[in-house]
């Protein structure tokens, strides 16, 4: 078979497993399960695989089923018919008829709703599906791949998730390893995504300190590759100089790595203390002095930020953002409303 070029980057060890995975299973049309901690790269993987199959030259047609409302993801899927629904002023493919003779990737899997799930589990094993309003179902030749962040056994165990859906999923599974098992990658890729943003805006090149290099072994990257791509997006646009250097990191890795060396107990550095048990770093006054705000003002430019930082992380998706920041999408949407913010997103 021969290989066409991918977007993964990095060498170490961790990596080989899936990836040799990925590559036997790739001529196959065998159903592919890949899971891994939010940011480890499994829509790359997806693409890498859809890139080495017999498929690629069709479609392969993302849905990320944790982004759309729920009242919408059923058409959005399976099409629907001309007046199926109030608004249907026309009819729909839907999302499987859109990848015909391609793969269609089914990220955030674990998100669907069960009525959802039983449809799915109908279109892998009769190769048709139902749009809506419409009379007769639809024959579909498409590869289903799907993703999550869940553990899919365990909701499975709860009740969540269909068993049989999930065994038919995970014929093959692939489980990606997370930023802090992968090595010296993480430094590889620290420095091509260092290079691709400073070329990108046309600055010179920055480089990673040695002190840089060695807090970044050393810290956990709970946000995994897509953290790191946006701390080297940041600091290539904040950095004057050509060296990266430690106090230039953002304070949550400097103090992430603190905490990992002292045993999980350590004082957060800077103007805020560990409150409680440690588990949470509380502002205190003297942040709030500091800063020349009243305590309204203080508290909302603390939420905005936090607000700003999971809809990066969700690349926009206001349902992955709600979910994060643990609120309603709608109270989200709102306040992004509110602060004029609203069009950057995506429902």
């Amino acid at each position: 078979m021969e290989e066409k070029p991918t977007d993964i980057i990095g060498w170490d060890t961790s990596l080989k497993e899936p990836f040799r995975t990925l590559r036997l299973v790739a001529p196959r049309d065998t159903t592919v399960l890949v899971t891994g901690e939010s940011g480890t790269g499994k829509e790359l993987a997806v693409r890498t695989l859809h890139a080495w199959s017999r498929r690629s030259g069709h479609p392969l047609v993302p849905v990320n089923c944790g982004a759309i409302p729920r009242d919408l993801l059923e058409s959005e899927l399976f099409g629907h018919e001309k007046g199926a629904f109030t608004g249907a002023h026309t009819a729909r493919l839907g999302r499987f008829r859109e990848a015909e003779h391609g793969t269609l990737f089914l990220d955030e899997i674990g998100e669907l709703e069960k009525d959802l799930q039983a449809k799915i589990l109908r279109a892998l094993q009769e190769k048709e599906i139902e749009p809506v309003g419409a009379s007769r179902p639809v024959k579909v030749d498409v590869r289903i791949v799907a993703a999550t962040n869940r553990d899919l056994d365990r909701e499975v165990e709860k009740g969540n998730f269909r068993s049989d859906l999930y065994y038919r999923l995970n014929v093959i599974p692939v489980t990606l390893p997370p930023l802090r098992e992968r090595g010296d990658d993480i430094l590889l890729l620290a420095r091509t995504f260092l290079h691709r943003f400073c070329e990108r805006d046309e600055r010179s090149e920055l480089r990673l300190s040695d002190e840089v290099c060695s807090i970044f072994m050393r810290y956990d990257w709970p946000g995994n590759v897509r953290e790191l791509e946006n701390y080297m997006e940041r600091m290539s646009a904040l950095v004057e100089g050509d060296v990266l250097l430690p106090e230039d990191l953002p304070g949550k890795v400097l103090q992430g790595v603190e905490r990992i060396e002292s045993g999980g107990a350590a004082e957060p550095k800077s103007a805020v203390a560990a409150a409680g048990s440690g588990e949470f770093a509380m502002p205190t006054l003297a942040d709030l002095e500091k800063s020349g705000l009243g305590l309204k003002e203080f508290l909302e430019k603390m939420e905005m930020g936090l607000v700003a930082e999971a809809m990066a992380e969700a690349k926009g998706v206001h349902q992955d953002a709600a979910r994060r920041l643990g609120m309603k999408r709608t109270t989200l949407i709102e306040k992004l409303r509110r602060r004029d913010l609203h069009q950057q997103g995506r429902r």
